[in-house]
């Protein structure tokens, strides 16, 4: 009893160290280079994107950050063409924006510069965070949680992007089946006038060849 408990506490701790771990991406921006990625995202899902930009120092021989840089940060959602986030940042820091449709949302990243000919490379990472405003995510400020209670913290929230993900999946299932019926309505529709006039045309011809044939006293 006492080793299945243990491995029982064993995997729940190896899966709330697995929930722990966030999806970071890294890449590379050349000179004024935009970056975007597309993101689809659930109806008023609150996002954070935490990004940092370095660049090369051949004077410390490694990644700094360079304090003169300006980010130019831009959200769209595609559909609507509406521009949730458009403004010039510091070279580390964050940004939120809450989706009002559902949808593919462009998030694009660049480096504002001034110069047509600047060619200086840019790390940039950029770590994105998906939550739901509606959803109260407020703790007792007077006690720290602890580690744990963090990591289930971050696994309630993953749970709820899930369910968030199947909800909009189910509507774009919805929208589809919806879509389905309209084509096959006018499908069935567009037959039966197909027929209609077919046997209109059918009919004209047998009249007009019974009156040619009786014109010419073949009948």
């Amino acid at each position: 009893m006492f080793g299945t408990r243990c491995l029982a506490g064993a995997l729940m701790v190896a899966i709330l160290l697995m929930a722990q771990v966030s999806d970071a991406l890294y890449f590379y921006l050349e000179g004024s280079e935009k970056k975007c990625f597309l993101e689809e995202l659930p109806q008023e899902t609150l996002v954070t994107g935490i990004y940092k930009a370095e660049q090369f120092s051949a004077v410390q021989n490694q990644w700094i950050v360079n304090p003169e840089v300006k980010i130019q940060i831009t959200v769209e959602e595609v559909a609507q063409e509406h521009i949730l986030v458009n403004r010039q940042d510091q070279p580390s820091g964050r940004f939120m924006f809450t989706s009002v449709d559902a949808g593919d949302h462009s998030i694009c990243l660049s480096v504002a510069s001034t110069s047509w000919f600047d060619s200086t490379k840019t790390r940039m990472t950029l770590e994105m965070d998906f939550d739901d405003p509606t959803v109260d995510h407020e703790h007792d400020h007077g006690e720290a949680l602890s580690d744990m209670a963090r990591r289930i913290h971050d696994l309630n929230e993953r749970v709820q992007d899930i369910r968030r993900e199947q909800s909009a999946q189910r509507e774009r299932e919805a929208e589809y089946r919806d879509h389905s019926e309209v084509i096959n309505s006018r499908v069935v529709w567009w037959t039966l006038l197909q027929f209609i006039v077919l046997g209109g045309i059918c009919a004209w011809q047998l009249n007009h060849y019974k009156q040619f044939f009786v014109a010419k006293k073949l009948v």
